[in-house]
């Protein structure tokens, strides 16, 4: 069945690597679930070619969620590692140790669930990803779906929403304050401006 399941689901990967940016899974469930949760804000999406988004933006993408990107395959066994030991010792899950590549999956054609089945698939996507798609592909992707708030999907609408601007103008100082909105940008983001939040944009900006 799962099988059956995968075969169902694997991607056109032709349909990924180039050309205009796909509508993801996760957007195409916040359009639905707002029928169920009408205070919800319409959806904010506007892709962009990565050559249209600062080079702050990407900088600090890679930095606060998987600074190995360049130099891994798709999974990053060290961070995998590191995620479980971490886990274990908290007795809870709490990190994921899950590489931009494997976030731009989920996104696309999963699911937020972490249903141990879930994860298998992501995995064997993540490296048919990897294997048919550039790197700067894959990123491009990835800053074209990932959430930043809530109903906001991407870098372009998040820099709209934030500052009126687009993705293309976003200083170092406003990049950072994107990425550090993930992985949970719906209560920690620069409108609410947690405690979390600002860890996290001190943490990041160290790399600057």
């Amino acid at each position: 069945m799962d099988t059956g399941y995968l075969i169902g689901i694997w991607p056109d990967w032709e349909v990924y690597s180039q050309g205009p940016i796909q509508q993801s899974n996760f957007i195409r469930h916040y359009v639905i679930g707002r029928y169920q949760h009408p205070d919800w804000p319409d959806l904010q999406w506007k892709p962009k070619p990565i050559s249209k988004i600062s080079r702050h933006m990407i900088r600090a993408s890679i930095v606060a969620e998987d600074s190995r990107f360049y130099s891994h395959s798709g999974i990053d066994m060290e961070a995998l590692q590191a995620a479980m030991e971490y886990n274990l010792s908290e007795k809870r899950f709490v990190y994921g140790g899950s590489t931009i590549s494997q976030q731009t999956v989920k996104n696309i054609f999963l699911s937020a669930s972490r249903n141990p089945l879930r994860k298998w698939h992501e995995l064997l996507l993540t490296v048919g990803m990897e294997r048919n798609l550039t790197k700067k592909r894959i990123l491009e992707l990835y800053l074209n779906v990932v959430e930043l708030g809530r109903g906001i999907y991407g870098v372009e609408a998040a820099a709209r929403h934030y500052w009126g601007i687009s993705a293309a103008s976003l200083s170092a100082k406003q990049a950072i304050q994107l990425a550090a909105t993930l992985p949970a940008p719906v209560t920690h983001n620069p409108d609410t401006r947690t405690k979390f939040f600002n860890q996290r944009v001190t943490r990041i900006s160290q790399y600057f």
